[in-house]
């Protein structure tokens, strides 16, 4: 009589072996990841703090006043010159702010609206073929060495600009801006085209459904869709052009002055930092702590618009 045949079971403990196993390492990659969350939140409340503790030191000693810094009001007088270095009295950082955002504005002016276009060319109405070819050379931009565009604003934007506007100095702030627009146009036309992109297709399908051509389905359809994304990819621009130093430290020049006039030279935040942070600059004086109450303004410009960029994200993205 044959023997009846048996199923090998496998032992108890092998299985408790292996599913030990298992949770250990996902309880390890949970624990690398934590920590890698963790330690960017880390670095930057470390990066505030130094800040704040820098420039603590900046108005410790009562000669610069809070008020003189943020409004120019000092000893019952107003100051709107920054001089820190030359005389303690005139430490008013408006002169550094108005030229930061005249030069962020005037990239903005050129990189939003060209990114945008060449974003929704490559997404909506450029050949695959094409678009293969146009962004990869696009992000090439960002590649180059940010010293290279301050010296081709200044050897042949400004020359340039001058040939059309009389009078204009060799270091201004439009020529700066303008070659800081075209800096951050990669970074706006790759995100707001990747946003553009992941819009669903059939949502463009049905609005060819309902009779609208190719253009009004990417302007009523499309882009109201991606404006999360797009959203994203503006703010980003907006940050790299706050943070922009190079640019600006070579082709806007280097004089502190209260103006909105684009054509005027200016020096922005980073490029006192710049002028200011040599290698010979004592620790523990007036321009050792300026840098650090300049960068921890700097900082606030740019925490306050990334706040702005998240809201704006989950306002469009909720209503999308």
């Amino acid at each position: 009589m044959a023997q009846p045949k048996f199923k090998r079971l496998r032992p108890r403990r092998t299985e408790d072996k292996r599913r030990f196993r298992r949770e250990a390492r996902e309880l390890f990659a949970k624990c690398v990841l934590a920590a890698a969350a963790l330690s960017s939140i880390l670095i930057t409340v470390t990066i505030v703090v130094v800040l704040v503790w820098e420039s603590s030191s900046f108005f410790g000693d009562g000669e610069v006043t809070a008020s003189g810094f943020l409004f120019g009001f000092h000893h019952g007088h107003w100051e709107t010159r920054w001089a820190p270095l030359i005389d303690s009295t005139k430490h008013c950082i408006w002169p550094l702010v108005t030229a930061t955002l005249v030069t962020t504005a005037i990239a903005l002016a050129v990189a939003l609206p060209v990114g945008t276009t060449v974003a929704l060319y490559l997404s909506e109405f450029a050949h695959h073929s094409v678009r293969e070819a146009i962004k990869p050379s696009l992000e090439l931009l960002s590649a180059v060495p940010t010293v290279v565009y301050g010296y081709f604003a200044l050897t042949f934007v400004s020359p340039l600009l001058q040939m059309v506007i009389p009078g204009l100095p060799p270091a201004n702030m439009l020529s700066a801006g303008l070659v800081m627009g075209i800096m951050i146009i990669p970074y706006v036309s790759s995100l707001s085209e990747d946003a553009m992109r992941s819009v669903p297709m059939l949502l463009r399908e049905g609005s060819y459904a309902l009779g609208a051509n190719k253009f009004v389905t990417a302007w009523r359809v499309v882009v109201p869709s991606a404006l999360s994304g797009i959203g994203a990819a503006y703010i980003l621009g907006i940050s790299r052009a706050i943070g922009e130093t190079m640019i600006v430290a070579l082709a806007a020049g280097n004089i502190p002055r209260l103006t909105l006039n684009p054509l005027d030279q200016a020096q922005t935040i980073t490029a006192y930092i710049v002028a200011t942070s040599q290698g010979e600059t004592p620790r523990g004086t007036i321009g050792y702590q300026s840098i650090f109450a300049a960068g921890l303004v700097l900082f606030a410009i740019t925490f306050v618009f990334n706040v702005f960029g998240y809201w704006l994200r989950r306002r469009y993205h909720q209503a999308y």
